[in-house]
């Protein structure tokens, strides 16, 4: 049985993995950013060569899923790190950016 997961609960996990070795220090916004951008790279190096169809079966080789789904993971816990050390709400913020995209771009 999978336990419920939410963003808080994730957040406080990185928290106490970080904690546990001593990262703190580490986990600098600059530090953060710059490795949610490196883990983002990563992601698009498994994209990179791949055309547009090759791009939207890339789950269903086993060996290039888990690679995909390891960055995704890494992306999202240096962007979730990261909220958590400015104190930013990344559910918040998600949705006032989609509430000004609505706006900016109403539909037609």
């Amino acid at each position: 049985m999978t336990e419920h997961l939410d963003v808080a609960k994730l957040q406080r996990r990185l928290a106490e993995f970080a904690a546990a070795r001593d990262w703190q220090p580490y986990h600098t916004p600059k530090n953060l950013v710059a490795a949610l951008s490196v883990e983002a790279s990563e992601l698009v190096e498994i994209f990179q060569w791949l055309t547009p169809e090759e791009s939207a079966r890339v789950m269903d080789d086993p060996d290039t899923a888990h690679r995909v789904t390891d960055e995704i993971a890494d992306v999202l816990a240096y962007l979730l790190q990261l909220c958590e050390v400015l104190g930013v709400d990344p559910l918040a913020a998600l949705a006032a950016k989609i509430d000004r995209n609505e706006r900016r771009f109403p539909a037609p």
